[in-house]
């Protein structure tokens, strides 16, 4: 096995105009959020931290593209837009219209979160973060969900041609990661460990408990389905009941994260309420695990997020902070420049009414009483043990004794 290199610490942040070019047009899935997050992160200090390199992407190439998808599905990319007849591969659809230049920008987001996973593995940087990415929906021969190419199963499968051994991958968007445990459901040498609101309310409809992996990977893939409704408090408990115990069990040698802000109870397209405030906690929790178990290695990318200025900006805002040092108080206000910059951007963008917030929390309290399997179980509760069930045996971990 070829190790990851030890080299200088630091946080390279992969970012340049370009990737604002992943734009489908009028559609949720609108760029303007990646641009406040680092205008807002500029405006912040965090890019000019000591420790920090900012590198532009580059387009991946056909080949790293198709450790993930099929040749005929990228052909099918390139052309769909010269056709407006065309139909097929999930393209052409409301979730995924074709838009101008798509193979391009699709692979420039590629590039990005390889570029990233690259710094980490050659030792150029302890972490990584790429809020343009996490397009996770993205089947080897199917967009979906908002994705063309799928950067973090493409970023994976090239630390694994590095000769990683063992992965991990964990989800926190609102939409199960059903195009990353896909890619990796027969492998061990990825754990793929996902949270998000039940598959019997949401998209993609996949993600239940005993979807855990396949014959000869039982257990390297773990659900946790939580219920419309769940808070900051019950997140967090089915959080640090699951993560930290099969992370510790499985050893990994580098942490992935997709941080998608879209189970924020802003969010338009979805049904749970977290705060920034939690976010922001879980990004810190990650941080922790990947400095206790992996030498702090860890890749962040962005993903879901739909409350375009109200919350994605301040969550992938506090995201960058963690990665590259101090993380930023929560009462901290946003600056004025930014705050105008983002009005500017709601009158260009026709964005609505949204508000601009004024401070970096939602004034929520994300601590969280601890797990328990005793007592009268409430939907999160019967959402963890479900889990807890159908993988922790499979790793010699107690489904029912909460320090595993």
């Amino acid at each position: 096995m070829e190790s990851p290199t030890s080299g200088s610490a630091g946080t390279v942040v992969v970012w340049d105009e370009s990737l604002l070019q992943y734009d489908l047009g009028d559609h949720p899935l609108n760029p303007v959020r990646v641009e406040l997050t680092m205008a807002l992160a500029r405006e912040f200090g965090i890019l000019r931290r000591p420790g920090v390199r900012v590198i532009p992407p580059v387009i991946a190439e056909d080949a790293l593209i198709e450790r993930v998808h099929s040749r005929d599905y990228l052909e099918a990319v390139r052309t769909a837009i010269n056709d407006p007849f065309f139909s097929g591969y999930g393209l052409n659809s409301p979730d995924n219209p074709v838009f101008e230049n798509m193979h391009e920008a699709s692979a420039r987001i590629a590039g990005a979160t390889v570029a990233a996973a690259e710094a980490i593995w050659k030792g150029e940087a302890v972490r990584a973060v790429n809020v343009a990415g996490g397009l996770h929906h993205a089947m080897p021969s199917r967009a979906a969900g908002f994705c063309v190419y799928n950067d973090p199963a493409i970023a994976i499968a090239r630390l694994l041609d590095l000769g990683a051994e063992r992965i991990a991958y964990v989800d926190v968007d609102v939409h199960h990661g059903d195009g990353v445990q896909a890619a990796f459901y027969d492998d061990p040498r990825v754990l793929t460990i996902s949270l998000h609101e039940t598959p019997l309310a949401l998209f993609p409809n996949t993600g239940f408990p005993d979807e855990t992996g396949a014959p000869g990977a039982e257990g390297y893939a773990v659900n946790v389905a939580l219920p419309p409704g769940t808070t900051d408090p019950g997140w967090q408990r089915a959080f640090h009941a699951v993560v930290p115990g099969l992370l510790r069990a499985f050893r990994p040698q580098i942490l992935i994260t997709q941080c998608g802000a879209d189970a924020h109870r802003l969010d338009p397209l979805a049904d749970l309420r977290l705060s920034v405030d939690g976010q922001r906690a879980t990004y810190l929790a990650f941080r922790a695990l990947a400095d206790e178990l992996c030498g702090g290695r860890w890749l962040a990318t962005g993903g879901g997020g739909y409350a375009l200025v109200e919350v994605v900006p301040r969550a992938w805002t506090h995201l960058l902070a963690i990665a590259t040092g101090e993380p930023l108080d929560p009462a901290r206000p946003t600056p004025p420049d930014w705050r105008a910059f983002a009005r500017q951007r709601i009158a260009q963008g026709h964005l609505g009414d949204a508000d601009i917030p004024s401070r970096m929390t939602d004034e929520v309290d994300p601590s969280h009483v601890p797990w328990e399997p005793e007592g009268e179980p409430d939907a999160v509760d019967r959402a963890v043990m479900a889990t807890r069930r159908a993988v922790f045996p499979l790793h010699g971990l107690d489904p029912h004794d909460p320090r595993d």
